[in-house]
C-alpha cells in the first residue's frame, strides 16, 4: 500500500474497514448510545462555545472544541465516499446538517438572553472567524489530513483532541448564531464560510487518505463511478468556499498596502499615524490619529489607485471626527 510504504499508516496499525465503520457510522453497533452521546456532547459543546464567544473567552472556546463530536459524521462522509456507501453518506450528512441547525439556533437564542458586557460583534472571538482567508483553508486541509490519519491508525488516537482544537468546527457555527441573533447577517456568512471550508477540507483529506490506505479496494471497483461523482461535487464545493477566501486574502493584502501608502502620505506630518484600514464595498476607510491639518486626500487616493485594480474610493477618518473624501 502507498500509505504503508510511506509510513503514514503501517499495516500493523491500520484499522480494518469494520473498525472504521464502527467508529464513524452512528447507525451501526450500539446506535442508541452513539446517538445519545453525539447529541448530548454537541449540545454541551454548543453552549460552551456560545458562552465563550459572547464572553470573548479564548479558553472557554477551546473547551468547546475539545468536546465537539461533529468530526465523527464528517469523517463518516469521507468513509462513505471512499467505499461508495450512499447510506453512510446520507446518514452522516443528516447528522452534520442537524448539528449545524442545533448550534446556530442555540447561538441565536443565547445572543438574545445572555448579558453582553461588550459588543459581541467586535470581540476577538467573532472578528477572528468572520473573514477567513486562504491560510485558513490551508490549515484546514493540513488538520483534516492529521484527523484522517489519526482515525485510520490504532496508535495515534490521542492526537484527536488536538485535531478538534485545530479544525474548529463548533465555534464558527456559534459565531454564525450569535451574529444572526445580533442582527449581523454579513458577519454570519463569513463565519459559515470558515465552517464550510473546514468541513470540505476534512472530507477531502479523509477521502484521500482512506483511498490511499486501500479501503476503496476492499469493496471492489464497482464504487469507482460513485467516487468520481463525489469528487466532482467536492471540487465544486471547494471552489465555492475558496472564492470568498481569495477575496478576503486579497482584501487583507490590499489593506496592508494601503496602510503603507497612507503612512508614506503622512510622512511629512509630525505626530500623524495610521491606526486602521477597513473595507466596506468599494470604499477603503483609513483611520488616522494626528493633528488637525492633514495632507490632501487626493494624494493618498492616487497612491491607492496604483495599488488596487478597481480604483476604490478612499475616505480618511480623522481623530477629531472629520471625514475627508477625495474629490
Amino acid at each position: 500500500m502507498v500509505t504503508s510504504r510511506l509510513g503514514i499508516i503501517p499495516d500493523s496499525q491500520r484499522r480494518t474497514l469494520t473498525e472504521l465503520g464502527e467508529r464513524l457510522d452512528l447507525s451501526v453497533g450500539d446506535r442508541d448510545a452513539k446517538r445519545s452521546a453525539f447529541w448530548v456532547m454537541l449540545t454541551l459543546s454548543a453552549v460552551i462555545a456560545v458562552a465563550g464567544v459572547v464572553g470573548d473567552s479564548t479558553a472557554t472556546v477551546i473547551g468547546a472544541m475539545i468536546v465537539a463530536p461533529l468530526s465523527t459524521p464528517i469523517l463518516g462522509v469521507g468513509l462513505g465516499i471512499t467505499t461508495g456507501n450512499g447510506r453512510l453518506i446520507g446518514h452522516s450528512m443528516f447528522y452534520v446538517l442537524a448539528g449545524i441547525a442545533l448550534v446556530v439556533v442555540l447561538g441565536m437564542v443565547f445572543a438574545q438572553v445572555l448579558p453582553n458586557p461588550t459588543n459581541v460583534l467586535t470581540n476577538s472571538q467573532v472578528t477572528g472567524r468572520t473573514s477567513p482567508t486562504l491560510m485558513d483553508l490551508a490549515a484546514a486541509l493540513a488538520t483534516g489530513l492529521v484527523g484522517a490519519v489519526a482515525v485510520a491508525r490504532k496508535d495515534v488516537g490521542d492526537v484527536l483532541p488536538g485535531v478538534a482544537i485545530a479544525i474548529s468546527l463548533v465555534p464558527p457555527l456559534a459565531v454564525v448564531g450569535v451574529c444572526l441573533g445580533s442582527g449581523a447577517p454579513s458577519l454570519a456568512v463569513g463565519a459559515f464560510v470558515l465552517f464550510a471550508s473546514n468541513v470540505v477540507a476534512m472530507v477531502i483529506t479523509a477521502t484521500a487518505v482512506l483511498v490511499a490506505a486501500g479501503y476503496a479496494r476492499e469493496v471492489g471497483s464497482a464504487t469507482g463511478a460513485h467516487r468520481r461523482r463525489a469528487y466532482t461535487v467536492l471540487a465544486l464545493v471547494l471552489v465555492a468556499v475558496a472564492i470568498p477566501m481569495v477575496v478576503n486574502s486579497l482584501s487583507s493584502l490590499w489593506a496592508r498596502q494601503i496602510s503603507t501608502a497612507a503612512e508614506n502620505w503622512l510622512a511629512g506630518t509630525p505626530g500623524a499615524e495610521v491606526t486602521d484600514v477597513t473595507w466596506q464595498g468599494g470604499t477603503a476607510t483609513v483611520a488616522v490619529l494626528g493633528p488637525e491639518t492633514l495632507p490632501p486626500v487626493d494624494e493618498l487616493e492616487k497612491s491607492v489607485d496604483a495599488l488596487v485594480p478597481w480604483n476604490p474610493d478612499v475616505q480618511v477618518v480623522h481623530t477629531v471626527g472629520a471625514r475627508l473624501v477625495a474629490e
